[in-house]
């Protein structure tokens, strides 16, 4: 019986993905140099994995500053995600949920203050009763650490909440967790390998959380 629905935050009910990999290649250009998507890619939706600062040094052979290039990336990337709206689906997804009277959290591996501008920003804070973030857990995504606080505090079991995704180390977290998943994956992330995940969709306009809770109150009987 499904109980409850935890959204991921970046690339899922809004493509600040998107606005990562194109804030970080500008800076690349600006230093005459490109970084390929598939390397971006290691270092989203967790944290570590790939330093893009070293990275750039590295390429372009010259001492750089990286706490200035990480204020700048910081700065684009900032200004970008203030344009965007909610991606397609979400809202309807959102209203779906608490009209079945699933519970409903989110779960991030980015930091409180951010989640909090951002889901404010898009006027959806309140849909959410619950909130895990970096700041709650020593080890972010994909350690099944922030799922698995998000369907304690929901009052739930991992199988009986869907989690909803858009990347690889998400979904790694929420199967080991053992959340339902649901992936809806971005233009930076389309290209992953989302074996393992129950359900992959274009955007959250093409499933409904009734259907997935009768697909898997069934299989549970």
């Amino acid at each position: 019986m499904i109980k409850a629905v935890v959204f991921d935050l970046d690339g899922t009910l809004l493509d600040t993905e998107t606005c990562a990999y194109e804030a970080i290649c500008d800076i690349y250009a600006e230093h005459g140099q490109e970084l390929p998507l598939a390397t971006w890619a290691l270092a989203i939706g967790t944290h570590g994995g790939f330093d893009p600062y070293a990275y750039l040094e590295e390429k372009s052979g010259k001492k750089l500053d990286h706490a200035e290039i990480r204020k700048q990336f910081h700065d684009l990337h900032k200004e970008r995600v203030g344009q965007l709206v909610l991606r397609p689906g979400v809202l309807d997804r959102l209203e779906e949920a608490r009209r079945l009277g699933l519970r409903i959290g989110l779960a991030s591996s980015s930091d409180r203050e951010w989640i909090e501008n951002n889901t404010k920003m898009l006027g959806i804070r309140d849909y959410f009763e619950v909130i895990c973030s970096a700041d709650d857990v020593e080890r972010v995504k994909p350690d099944p650490a922030l799922y698995l606080l998000a369907v304690e505090a929901l009052g739930v079991t991992g199988a009986e909440a869907i989690a909803i995704e858009d990347s690889m180390n998400g979904l790694r977290a929420a199967k080991a967790a053992g959340l339902v998943a649901l992936v809806t994956p971005n233009p930076v992330t389309s290209h992953m390998d989302f074996t393992g995940a129950d359900l992959i969709v274009d955007s959250l306009t093409d499933v409904t959380f009734a259907e997935l809770a009768q697909v898997y109150s069934t299989a549970s009987k």
